[in-house]
């Protein structure tokens, strides 16, 4: 049986006011014997509800949608190092507030959010020693929910010594979940999707978040976290009928969180409804997080970068003495003045770092120095080049190399004139990394530097609070293509919006330029081959949320190639995003505008695909639609595109044709 949503008839009625900015109602409504009625909460349009109970004086949760429950009653209890606080609980009086909030997104998919969200505050009291109390508070969307554990000041309890916390998701029925199985909880968050039934699912591993779980009535539960400070990062395992969360141990030891009270956890999030690109499009992430935290953003500028690593720094012939140094710094800064490009990135050459290193691999050695380059390289000079042709640089560093030296490397690349920095290697999501994370994001931001952090969890939104992180890796993506003999399939390619991407900016690698049948593909570290057709990857730098999206092949790969004057003038960041049609493991078509100019990018699987999309998104007037399609002969050259212009307006239906493995790109150019 469904929940019947009866909350805004038996607890509340109201007129709710236009809000300019933030509008807020509370309700305290009385006690009336929580223990034995449900605690409802529904979203503003009444299709969500949220219902919390007490079950043996344990406090439980379900969530219905469209009067169908999504999740059966699910347990939710923390295991602290004095004690379970999981049974002999009541529910105090409830809170309630109704809210609409508008703000605006310095980087991301939209520019200007409003969102309008029910609130409930349940506090939870222990009826015996230690008598703690923790509030479990509740944020109810159009879009989905969110709840989390927040842990007020209190006698005789001032230190958090969380040993775990067992949120529970029993999902109703047996629904196909599409997910990351990870092996433990040391991982750079790399590998390929299973989707599963329920059922199915391994009970040994540990699901990465984001994770999809599809009901068979067509209806999507997307879950993963928002706003992680100061905790440790989350999972999910399989039990039996449902999902458990699972935290991040701290390095060597069973204890997940320490910190002084009051403190929260981060929100857990269940992004819910029966159109997937509901999903896809939602703000929620970043709605539960605070507010921009960076007083001036003036020197904020998302962008493309080269990353000449990925193709092996490849140069002329001609090119006088290759290597880390002005030389080759130059070649690929003209490279990027010539065709827009606003970033270079200043890697490696010779699987060598450009920092004094006496490590193995990009690992720091003992004598590891991020402020010393190596012999030959004078990064002032290479940066003051590149400023004077309006190109900022940017560089790599492993974490461990740059946290000792936090304040003065950052001091020392401010003053040499760089603008941003990959951050490699991370690897861990425990409460500690965590915390590193954000230190380095604050102190980034005091010296004008944007962060790409790579080897690293997902993003929680904190782009919100902190908008100098610009995009997070987390994914398998085609770096790959340099050692892996099977290569990045499409296939793989389109797991990643409906998995990785419900949590926000998707680094991937994009820009490989060489694209060769399946039968042809090799694994080259030196100009590396890609699959799929150079429309596939074209649409991909559409579809794939990204404010700091690579160009990563070397110079005479792009330049009089079909589609490199459309990636050239492609933004990162944009003001509205619509996903026009979507379908787990098999299409999408996404749909992003900036100004007055929308792009659409769509990519397939490995099948050929025709779709029939609605152009209501655009606006009022005519529009020159762009076209780059897939050529007829793509199965033998897939590099090979099809341009064609047309007129168009809101009123019209256009096909999208793709080869398998394909896509395409439509500019719409408003007249």
């Amino acid at each position: 049986m469904g929940i019947k949503s009866n909350f805004n008839v038996k607890i509340i009625a109201m007129v709710r006011p236009i809000y300019k900015q933030v509008g807020l109602i509370v309700l305290l409504v009385p006690f009336l014997a929580f223990a034995e009625k449900d605690i409802r909460v529904n979203s503003p349009d009444g299709n969500i509800v949220f219902s919390f109970s007490m079950v043996n004086t344990a406090p439980g949760y379900r969530v219905a949608y469209k009067g169908r429950d999504l999740i059966d009653y699910s347990s939710l209890s923390l295991v602290f190092t004095n004690g379970r606080f999981e049974k002999n609980i009541r529910a105090n009086k409830p809170v309630y507030r109704d809210t609409v909030e508008t703000y605006e997104l310095v980087l991301g998919k939209t520019k200007k959010v409003t969102t309008h969200y029910k609130e409930l505050t349940i506090p939870l009291e222990e009826m015996a020693a230690p008598f703690r109390k923790i509030n479990l508070e509740i944020k109810i969307f159009n879009d989905g929910l969110a709840f989390r554990y927040s842990f007020p000041k209190q006698p005789n309890w001032e230190e958090l010594a969380l040993l775990d916390e067992n949120s529970c998701f029993k999902l109703s029925g047996d629904p196909l979940v599409h997910t990351l199985l990870l092996p433990n909880y040391t991982s750079s968050h790399e590998g390929l999707y299973t989707h599963l039934p329920l059922s199915k699912l391994p009970k040994d591993s540990l699901l990465d978040m984001p994770t999809l779980v599809e009901f068979p009535w067509n209806v999507y539960l997307g879950i993963t976290e928002a706003a992680l400070l100061d905790y440790a990062g989350m999972y999910l395992s399989a039990q039996k009928g449902g999902l458990q969360s699972s935290l991040s141990p701290l390095p060597g030891k069973d204890l997940k969180v320490k910190a002084i009270l009051p403190h929260q956890s981060p929100w857990r999030v269940l992004l819910i409804s029966d159109r997937m690109g509901d999903l896809i499009e939602s703000n929620m992430i970043t709605s539960l997080n605070e507010p921009c935290k960076i007083a001036d953003i003036s020197w904020l500028k998302p962008g493309k970068t080269t990353f000449p690593w990925w193709n092996g720094n490849v140069v002329p012939d001609t090119l006088n003495a290759p290597g880390n140094n002005f030389v080759t710094a130059k070649y690929y800064i003209d490279f990027c003045a010539r065709n827009g490009i606003e970033y270079h990135s200043v890697v490696e050459y010779g699987l060598h770092q450009w920092y004094m290193d006496d490590g193995i691999s990009f690992m720091p050695g003992k004598h590891s120095d991020v402020t010393t380059p190596v012999p030959g390289l004078d990064m002032k000079q290479i940066c003051d080049y590149a400023a004077k042709l309006g190109v900022g640089i940017r560089v790599w560093v492993h974490w461990a190399a740059l946290y000792p030296k936090l304040d003065s490397a950052f001091t020392l690349f401010e003053k040499w004139g760089i603008k941003g920095m990959m951050v490699d290697f991370m690897d861990r999501d425990d409460q500690e990394m965590v915390n590193i994370q954000t230190e380095i994001l604050q102190k980034a931001a005091a010296h004008h530097l944007h962060i790409q952090f790579h080897g690293a969890y997902k993003p929680t939104g904190i782009n919100r609070t902190y908008p100098n992180e610009f995009t997070r890796e987390g994914t398998l993506n085609y770096e790959a293509d340099k050692w892996n003999p099977a290569g990045i399939l499409p296939d793989h390619d389109i797991d990643i919006p409906f998995t990785r991407m419900l949590a926000g900016s998707t680094d991937y690698h994009l820009g490989g330029f060489r694209a060769v049948p399946v039968s042809q593909f090799k694994a080259q570290y030196t100009r590396p081959l890609v699959l799929g057709t150079r429309c596939h990857m074209l649409a991909m730098f559409i579809v794939l949320e990204n404010y700091l999206q690579m160009v990563c092949d070397y110079p005479a790969a792009y330049e009089g190639e079909p589609g490199f004057a459309l990636l050239t003038k492609m933004p990162t960041s944009w003001d509205e995003t619509k996903v026009t049609l979507a379908k787990p493991t098999e299409y999408i078509c996404v749909a992003r505008r900036k100004d007055r100019d929308w792009y659409l990018g769509s990519i397939t699987n490995h099948s050929e695909r025709e779709l029939s999309v609605a152009l209501s998104f655009l606006g009022e007037g005519n529009y020159i639609a762009e076209i780059y399609a897939d050529a007829n002969e793509v199965a033998l050259n897939p590099n090979h595109l099809v341009q064609e212009s047309k007129m168009v307006t809101a009123n019209d239906i256009i096909t999208i044709k793709m080869a398998g493995g394909g896509g395409q790109v439509i500019h719409f150019i408003k007249k």
